[in-house]
C-alpha cells in the first residue's frame, strides 16, 4: 500500500462555556479544529488533528511511500525540513502526517492502535482539566462536578493572575472531588504568565494553603534554570514540555534537572510523544501528554511504562467527528475501532467563523505585553459577577480580566 494524497478539512468544537488561559479567553467557546487526511492506493484513510498548514511543503517526503514505515517517514519529514527549521507550524504539520500514518498503520493491522503500539490495557488514567479561568463560581463548580460524576480524582485549573482566587478556586474544586478520594490530586497551570523573580514567591503562597501534585510551566518554557529554581524551593513537582518542539528542546531542562513531570501535547504526533516518554524514561521521570481532541496520545500513554496521567479538556468531540472511546471512571477507556477509531462524517463538519476561536488575531494564544512583568494581581473578570449559592463553596476574590493583546508587542502560543 502506498500513499498517494492527502486533504485538509475544519471543523468546529463547541465547548459549551469559555475556554482559556493566562494569555485570554475563547468567550464563545467555539474553537477550530483542523483535520487532516492521508490518502492510499489500498483505499484506507489516515486521520490526524491538528494545525497543518506546511502540508503541501512536508507531503513530498511522504508521497508514494508505505505508510506502515511510520518512524522512518517521522525522521523523513524532520530531514525535508532541516534547513527552515522544524519548530512552529511545521513540527505541527508533522505531527498531524505522523498521528494519520500510525492511524493508518494500525488499521492497516485490524486493530486499534493502542494494540498496535504494545499496551495491554485499553484504560488510560486522566485528570480533569476545563481551561476554565472565565469561569465564574457556579460554574466551575458545576463543570468539576460533572468530571466528578465520571469518577475523576483529579483536576488541574488554569491561573497565574492572581493568587488569592487560584487558592478559592483549587480549594472549591478539591470538594467537589473529595467524594472520590480523601486526598484530590490538584494540578495548577499558570501558562508561563510568571517571571523567575516572581514564580518562587507566588508558588509559596499557594502551597501554604493547598496541597499541589505540580506546577506547569511556571515560566518560560525554555528557562530551565527558572524552572529548576522554581523545583528547588517548592514542595510540588514542575511540569513543563507541552510547547517545546523535539528532543533537541528538552534535552537542557533534564540535564539542568528541572522538571519532575515531563509533558507532550498532542499536536506535536505519536512518534514525538514516543521518543519524549523515553527520553523521560531514561531520566527516572514520569510523562503526561497535555489533551487535545480526541485524545489521540491516550493509544500511545496506554504503551509506555513512565506514564502518569493524561489531560482530558472535554467529554464531547468535534462537529463531523465520532471516537471509539469512553471517559468514565477516571480516565479514558479506548475502544476497538482499528487505528485511533476517528470517523470522519464530512457532511456533518462545521465551518468555523472568519477569526474565530483560536485563530483570532487579538488571542487568546498571544502573549500579553505584561505576562511575567505584573507586581499585583489582575482585576476581576468583564461582565456581571457570579452569584454563589449557599451551598457553592466560596472562590474567594474576584477573577482575571481578558485584555485584548497588543497585537505589535505578542508571541503566538501554539497550543491550547
Amino acid at each position: 500500500m502506498k500513499i498517494t494524497g492527502f486533504r485538509s478539512l475544519t471543523t468546529v468544537h463547541r465547548w459549551g462555556r469559555p475556554v482559556g488561559d493566562a494569555n485570554g479567553f475563547v468567550a464563545q467557546g467555539v474553537t477550530e479544529v483542523p483535520v487532516l487526511l492521508v490518502e492510499t492506493d489500498g483505499g484506507l484513510t489516515g486521520v490526524g488533528l491538528g494545525a497543518h498548514g506546511e502540508a503541501e511543503r512536508v507531503f513530498p517526503a511522504l508521497d508514494g511511500q508505505d505508510p506502515r514505515a511510520v518512524t522512518t517517514l517521522y525522521d523523513r519529514m524532520l530531514a525535508h525540513t532541516f534547513k527552515s527549521g522544524h519548530a512552529g507550524t511545521a513540527f505541527g504539520t508533522i505531527g498531524a502526517f505522523d498521528t494519520a500514518l500510525w492511524d493508518l498503520k494500525a488499521k492497516m493491522a485490524g486493530e486499534p492502535l493502542w494494540r498496535t503500539l504494545g499496551a495491554a490495557d485499553r484504560f488510560v488514567p486522566g485528570y480533569a482539566s476545563g481551561l476554565d479561568i472565565a469561569l465564574g463560581d457556579e460554574e466551575l463548580v458545576a463543570l468539576y462536578s460533572g468530571w466528578a460524576a465520571r469518577g475523576f480524582t483529579g483536576a488541574k485549573l488554569k491561573g497565574g493572575l492572581d493568587t488569592e482566587r487560584d487558592i478559592g478556586r483549587l480549594r472549591a474544586v478539591a470538594e467537589v472531588l473529595r467524594p472520590n478520594t480523601r486526598s484530590p490530586a490538584l494540578m495548577l497551570d499558570v501558562n508561563e504568565s510568571w517571571g523567575r523573580h516572581q514564580a518562587v514567591r507566588l508558588l509559596a503562597r499557594i502551597e501554604d494553603r493547598v496541597e499541589l501534585v505540580w506546577i506547569e510551566e511556571p515560566v518560560r518554557r525554555w528557562d530551565a534554570r527558572g524552572h529548576r529554581a522554581v523545583g528547588r524551593a517548592a514542595r510540588t513537582a514542575v511540569a513543563s514540555g507541552e510547547n517545546l518542539t523535539g528532543l533537541e528542546q528538552f534535552r537542557p531542562l533534564l540535564a539542568a534537572d528541572a522538571l519532575q513531570v515531563v509533558q507532550t501535547a498532542g499536536v506535536w504526533g505519536i512518534t514525538h510523544f514516543l521518543r519524549v516518554a523515553t527520553l523521560a524514561h531514561g531520566h527516572d521521570l514520569p510523562v503526561s501528554p497535555v489533551g487535545y481532541h480526541a485524545n489521540p496520545l491516550a493509544h500511545a500513554a496506554a504503551a509506555v511504562p513512565n506514564h502518569l496521567v493524561t489531560e482530558v479538556q472535554d467529554i464531547g468531540t468535534p462537529a463531523g467527528l465520532t471516537v471509539d472511546q469512553a471517559i468514565e471512571d477516571g480516565g479514558i477507556v479506548l475502544g476497538d475501532a482499528p487505528g485511533l477509531g476517528i470517523t470522519v462524517d464530512e457532511s456533518a463538519l462545521a465551518a468555523p467563523r472568519q477569526n474565530a476561536g483560536w485563530a483570532r488575531p487579538d488571542g487568546p494564544h498571544v502573549r500579553p505585553r505584561d505576562a511575567g512583568l505584573r507586581l499585583v494581581p489582575e482585576p476581576g473578570p468583564p461582565g456581571p459577577a457570579t452569584r454563589v449559592r449557599a451551598d457553592t463553596p466560596s472562590l474567594g476574590v474576584p477573577g482575571p480580566a481578558h485584555r485584548p493583546a497588543r497585537s505589535e508587542h505578542t508571541e503566538r502560543e501554539n497550543t491550547p
